[in-house]
């Protein structure tokens, strides 16, 4: 076992070092030029589609764009908005939020080309739905044995990593939190994730799709809100908070309180590797979710799938970020290790400093239990799109069945206190992850002039008339 831990823990260092982050930041940099920044020019039309108009009526497809949007942030809002944020700031200072923004607004342009290539690339399955993302484009846009090779390995990485940081991990946060704060024994919480997962999950896309669009706006709304609290009782410093962070990104942090202090490179390496493993550009499942939208044009649904990335990193990870600094939080100890605090219990320690009694432990404690549910819902899709790839639509329904089994036995496993096996199921993940992106990002990169075809064909002939408004809906040229 310690031997797998080593090779596991050395197969990570070695995806997620430095010459992956560069790859994966360097190419959403890449698509921005060749699309000349359509995430900033187009941002206030995406969200409008996104979340006002929200579907195109009578276009082909298994969900709205709305519910497509609320599947993909299903699967990315999730424990490193809460635990990902904290430990980026404890090891990297509060500057490491700013490369965090980086990740996420040059990721946009990553995320919208995903699911360009999505919808493009898209085909109907044996069972009538929508079935498309990186191993359809591989397969189809590359073409011939390379393509497929790639498209095979990434259906493979994708079905493993949906079992790991898609489910186990996931419902072993929910267990634990529920556990630390409420006293709920882990074994009564794997089978309540287990009964409602396959309530959701054995509907397959459809009813994956409604219960998103419900629960994941609730969920964020929730969790928002008690951040906002806190801010809002901090106002008079927010200003300086945020000129603290650009600040700090540029500069080294000096030792405060029981952070230790960071270098800048310190800051670049944690904000990037925890924006990137928080909204998931460049690792292919934007361009998944997107394939099932109802849509008309692959550019339509792009700009509503690129809104995710924005909401992820821009808007939860700040809140997470900036209440973690405006209450001093990030330069405290554990008072019974006397440890610098990191991780989820550094985020909990903030929210119940600004929140009066015991709101911040409980808003921090349900929003990490629905936040991991949320992404179990939406890595079943995924690995189901995976898996179906690979091998039919028969194996669909023998997938969805151990995806619910694995769900409950990464809860009920802290009943045994078997963290060292949980452990390497995470270390697991985070190389499968990894290995996700690479094929993905070859076909971004083969693909990119597809991408730049198809948004110019959408875009171009419209170039000289107003911005779209949220009066007429857009659609492409000629239909």
């Amino acid at each position: 076992m310690e031997t797998i831990r080593l090779w596991l823990e050395s197969a990570s260092n070695f995806v997620w070092g430095p010459p992956m982050i560069i790859l994966l930041v360097g190419t959403g940099i890449y698509l921005t030029i060749l699309l000349r920044g359509i995430q900033f020019r187009r941002l206030k039309h995406s969200l409008w589609l996104a979340l006002v108009q929200r579907r195109e009526e009578g276009a082909e497809g298994d969900i709205s764009h709305f519910q497509a949007l609320m599947t993909a942030l299903a699967a990315t809002v999730g424990v490193g908005n809460i635990a990902g944020v904290a430990t980026a700031i404890a090891a990297g200072g509060p500057g490491a939020l700013f490369w965090m923004w980086v990740t996420g607004l040059f990721g946009m342009a990553t995320k919208y080309s995903e699911a360009v290539l999505g919808v493009r690339y898209r085909e109907v399955d044996a069972r009538g739905n929508m079935a498309g993302g990186p191993m359809y484009y591989l397969s189809r846009g590359i073409g011939g044995r390379p393509g497929r090779t790639l498209g095979a390995l990434f259906a493979l990485f994708a079905v493993l990593a949906s079992f790991g940081i898609g489910n186990m991990v996931q419902s072993n946060s929910v267990a634990d939190a529920l556990r630390s704060s409420f006293g709920v024994p882990p074994i009564w919480t794997g089978v309540a994730i287990a009964v409602l997962a396959a309530m959701v999950i054995l509907g397959g896309i459809r009813s994956i799709g409604r219960v998103t669009g419900i629960f994941v706006p609730f969920m964020i709304g929730f969790y928002l809100l008690g951040g906002l609290v806190v801010l809002a009782i901090n106002w008079r410093g927010l200003p300086d908070i945020v000129r603290f962070v650009f600040a700090d990104a540029f500069t080294p942090s000096a030792p405060v309180g029981a952070f230790l202090g960071a270098s800048i490179r310190e800051g670049m390496r944690w904000g990037f590797a925890r924006g990137i493993f928080s909204n998931e550009s460049g690792l292919g499942t934007g361009g998944i979710a997107a394939a099932a939208a109802q849509t008309r044009s692959p550019v339509s649904q792009a700009l509503v799938s690129m809104t995710q990335t924005f909401i992820d990193t821009l808007v939860v990870c700040s809140i997470t970020g900036f209440t973690i600094i405006a209450t001093g939080a990030w330069t405290k100890t554990d008072p019974t290790t006397g440890v610098a605090l990191t991780g989820a219990p550094l985020t909990a320690t903030a929210f119940q400093t600004g929140l009066p009694g015991e709101w911040g432990h409980t808003i921090v404690a349900l929003g990490l239990a629905f936040f991991a549910f949320s992404t179990i819902l939406g890595w079943a899709y995924y690995g189901e799109r995976a898996i179906e790839y690979l091998l039919g639509v028969r194996a669909i329904t023998p997938y969805r069945l151990l995806f619910v089994i694995g769900a409950f036995t990464g809860a009920a496993v802290l009943q045994l206190d078997h963290d060292g096996g949980l452990q390497l199921v995470w270390t697991f993940s985070d190389v499968m992850n990894g290995a996700m992106a690479v094929p993905n990002l070859i076909g971004l990169l083969l693909l990119s002039g597809v991408v730049v075809r198809e948004t110019r064909a959408f875009f171009e002939p419209r170039e000289d008339e107003p911005a779209p408004t949220g009066e007429v809906a857009i659609e492409p040229p000629g239909s």
